[in-house]
């Protein structure tokens, strides 16, 4: 995906499975490179693209081929972010009172809400509040379309197969901070997120890992990160809907200046491997709940 500012585009990409289908989503809310021209932040650019899961998109484009569908938002993650609830307001940030529900998170404590206020430096990404209508509007027009675009996506393979499994594709930094740890300790090649065992059976977890393990990469499980908004809000397995959250360390493809790094086609042919494995699992786990 190019980077470019736009005034008006489609704000979600769907890509549809090519083979014969599985019961298998991809998405990437985070990879969106199209900046609408009303952003209007005062911080630098090069800055506020941090943000982005740079590439997550292409890293696992095979997915349609595997007979899965790969959605991705277009736009970025500091303009909203779709891995946050709708009730996740920021009232720093807003310009008059929000006529919904607040229930802040501990992301919005940190000024990355459902609209970010803060870069993960800390420094502010406006020298302004946002009105009302400003947030309204980004919820209808980027919000609200790519949760609908996930939702029927998930809806259709599960009423096909009996079964939903989504995969929620992110990157993280090669050195993370949390309150835990203030200076920061060295990621995992790899972290899954199933909220601790809730959000999908515990066979896709395994089979996930151990698939990264024998290709030579290192794995965490839940640490640091767990999953957030769009893993608790799909992760029904009760249900027959299955969610895991897989964050990719940004050293192994990615460069300091959001550049493909020499291992980007490693990486990417290593993901191919994997989502071909996830695909055949949900195929074999969909065929059995039928029996």
């Amino acid at each position: 995906m190019t980077l470019r500012f736009a005034d008006r585009f489609e704000p979600v990409r769907v890509s549809a499975a090519l083979g014969p289908p599985v019961p298998v989503v991809f998405d990437s809310p985070h990879s969106g490179t199209v900046y609408p021209n009303d952003f209007a932040m005062a911080c630098p650019l090069a800055s506020l693209r941090s943000a982005e899961d740079t590439f997550v998109d292409e890293l696992f484009e095979a997915a349609p081929a595997a007979g899965a569908v790969l959605i991705a938002a277009e736009f970025p993650r500091s303009y909203i972010d779709v891995n946050r609830a709708l009730e996740d307001i920021d009232t720093e940030l807003m310009e008059g009172d929000w006529p919904g529900p607040i229930a802040p998170s501990e992301k919005t404590r940190l000024g990355k809400g459902l609209v970010w206020r803060l870069l993960n430096t800390g420094d502010a990404i406006y020298a302004r509040r946002l009105p009302v209508a400003e947030v309204e509007r980004r919820i209808a027009d980027y919000y609200r379309p790519y949760h609908a675009a996930l939702d029927a996506a998930l809806d259709r393979v599960q009423a096909e197969f009996g079964v939903a499994y989504h995969i929620d594709c992110h990157s993280m930094p090669a050195r993370v901070r949390t309150a835990a740890y203030p200076n920061g300790f060295e990621a995992a090649d790899f972290v899954l997120g199933d909220r601790d065992g809730t959000s999908c059976e515990p066979g896709l977890t395994d089979l996930v890992a151990r698939t990264l393990a024998g290709l030579g990469y290192s794995v965490a499980r839940n640490d640091p990160y767990k999953g957030v908004e769009l893993v608790r809000r799909h992760g029904r397995p009760q249900d027959g809907r299955h969610s895991l959250q897989i964050e990719v360390n940004r050293k192994l493809y990615l460069t300091s200046s959001l550049g493909r790094a020499r291992g980007f086609q490693a990486v990417r042919g290593a993901l191919e491997r994997l989502v071909g494995e996830i695909c055949a699992y949900a195929e074999e786990q969909a065929a059995a709940a039928a029996e």
